[in-house]
């Protein structure tokens, strides 16, 4: 079994801010696969599909971004999962727009959900995949406060256009690493999904 995490925030006034797009990518999935629903609780939401004889399991956590950890903490211990079996997709506003960045272990990067991650589960040997949220409207200065205002706002007009684009790319480096394995899925997809195809 693997297991495909989004992190986010629940509710329809985070839905399309940038924070989320790691719902956002799950959603994705769940359509494109026709997922069925297969688990719900206070701690998150699970769906269910079938990709090269594995079972794969889609979820959201519903714990708000922070204690995201909780949520992963229950499903490893419910289905008794390695950490080499979890894929955590998240939003990253360290790089551009359109980047995917896939590493099979490390530290959180000053990502609260993926620190929750880490706390609960007390190894950071849990492969993840950053999905680069930073485009133009992006504050000069990155202190805190502007940096929350940032990744919890909207995603522009722009990005908007080209977010269906992005989220088929990450849907389909997600498909990779449960087919063809966390090194090959690196090799392929750590680029920018824009600029490369721009330049092919």
């Amino acid at each position: 079994m693997k297991c495909i995490v989004g992190l986010g925030n629940p509710g329809n006034r985070y839905r399309f801010t940038r924070h989320n797009i790691g719902f956002l990518a799950i959603e994705f999935l769940i359509d494109k696969f026709k997922a069925k629903h297969f688990e719900g609780n206070s701690l998150y939401e699970c769906y269910q599909t079938t990709l090269a004889e594995n079972s794969v399991l889609f979820v959201m956590p519903q714990t708000y971004m922070n204690n995201s950890g909780t949520a992963v903490r229950e499903i490893f211990q419910k289905y008794d999962l390695a950490f080499a079996d979890f894929l955590i997709l998240y939003d990253d506003f360290q790089i551009p727009f359109g980047t995917l960045r896939l590493r099979p272990k490390g530290s959180d990067g000053g990502h609260n959900g993926l620190s929750s991650i880490i706390y609960h589960l007390e190894n950071d040997l849990v492969p993840r995949l950053r999905i680069g949220v930073s485009g133009k409207t992006m504050p000069i200065e990155h202190n805190r406060d502007s940096m929350a205002d940032y990744v919890l706002s909207r995603f522009d007009a722009d990005e908007e256009k080209l977010l269906p684009q992005l989220l088929n790319y990450t849907c389909n480096a997600s498909i990779s690493w449960v087919q063809s394995g966390i090194q090959e899925t690196m090799n392929h997809y750590n680029r920018n999904f824009f600029t490369s195809a721009n330049a092919e």
